[in-house]
């Protein structure tokens, strides 16, 4: 071959189609500030999936409510201006009230992954507010009503809250109204504030992160037993998840699924460690009776689950989901 002809078919060479792969990228906010166990599970997360996800998915977390308010981070995620959020689903609760499942759950989430109850919910997520539920993270810490005074108690032996001004919250609103609470809604990050002001008295909160938030220099009285679970996830908007490469989607899949676990493993580790530290600055805990305590457990739960049966049609249209949730979360008909 002369000198010309090489010439030419490496020219031809060099002018062939070449498929390029470009790295998909994606944006994040989370709910909580960073100091927060549960805001520092997502950013290690996220960090996991940025090394193991070099040349294939890139997150860029765009910081928490200080960027986007708590409560409007989920319609931000909807709509498109940011692609993923860290956030309890009941902050949307009233778009995709499915969420109550996860809120009454008797089940862990890799439970609810493996029995198909994360797949339900992850369909009504989609339907319902274009996003992708891709997992439950920190799952399996539940709540206490943490109070500034002696707690009450009602005949029955059942926490009365009647003149105690309550943080409120969409997760357990319907409790609290049922306990007979004055309740204000409002961001955690205004919860410390408030408490120094009187505007509340009383806080529900996770077993874990009181000190964290430093709400013990005015919570004195932790109510027993638990009640509820985090329905804290990831959710991503379904546009932008259509929008990944097959190899993106798995990967975020994967390294969502394993953080499941992993996150619910370290944070049953910690309930132990803050109750400590919780007792050790001077917190009471006060328990219910046994009896009275499995009632105020299933007075939380019936709440959940009666407000979820409204507004999906329980008895109706949404009948077959409603029971598919129940046999999945609840492990009922």
């Amino acid at each position: 071959m002369t000198f010309l002809n090489r010439l030419l078919a490496s020219s031809a060479i060099a002018l062939l189609p070449v498929t390029v792969w470009a790295e998909d990228r994606i944006t994040a906010v989370h709910a909580f500030p960073e100091f927060l166990v549960y805001t520092k599970t997502f950013i290690a997360m996220i960090d996991d999936l940025n090394t193991r996800g070099e040349g294939i998915l890139q997150v860029e977390i765009r910081g928490g409510p200080e960027a986007i308010g708590m409560f409007q981070q989920p319609a931000a995620v909807r709509d498109g201006v940011v692609d993923m959020v860290h956030t309890p689903g009941s902050f949307y609760g009233a778009n995709v009230p499915e969420i109550d499942a996860m809120v009454a759950s008797r089940v862990t989430p890799m439970e609810a992954r493996a029995n198909g109850g994360a797949a339900i919910m992850d369909e009504a997520h989609q339907e319902r507010f274009n996003v992708k539920h891709l997992g439950w993270i920190d799952g399996g810490i539940k709540f206490h009503i943490y109070m500034s005074s002696e707690p009450v108690f009602r005949e029955d032996g059942i926490l009365d809250l009647t003149g105690v001004k309550l943080r409120d919250n969409p997760i357990y609103h319907a409790f609290f109204e049922s306990l007979n609470a004055t309740t204000s809604s409002m961001p955690a990050t205004e919860v410390y504030s408030a408490l120094e002001k009187g505007v509340v008295d009383a806080a529900a909160w996770t077993e874990i992160g009181i000190p964290q938030l430093k709400w013990n220099e005015f919570l004195t009285h932790r109510v027993d037993p638990t009640f509820y679970n985090t329905d804290i996830g990831v959710i991503l908007n379904l546009d932008t998840w259509n929008s990944l490469s097959a190899e993106s989607q798995e990967l975020l899949q994967t390294v969502m699924i394993e953080w499941e676990e992993k996150s619910y493993n370290d944070r049953q580790a910690e309930v132990a460690t803050d109750a400590e530290t919780l007792a050790a600055g001077g917190m009471q805990f006060v328990s219910h009776s046994e009896e009275a305590g499995e009632a105020y457990r299933a007075l939380a739960d019936d709440a959940a689950w009666a407000r979820m049966y409204e507004r999906i049609d329980g008895g109706g249209a949404g009948a077959e989901r409603y029971n598919a949730l129940r046999r999945t979360y609840a492990l009922s008909e």
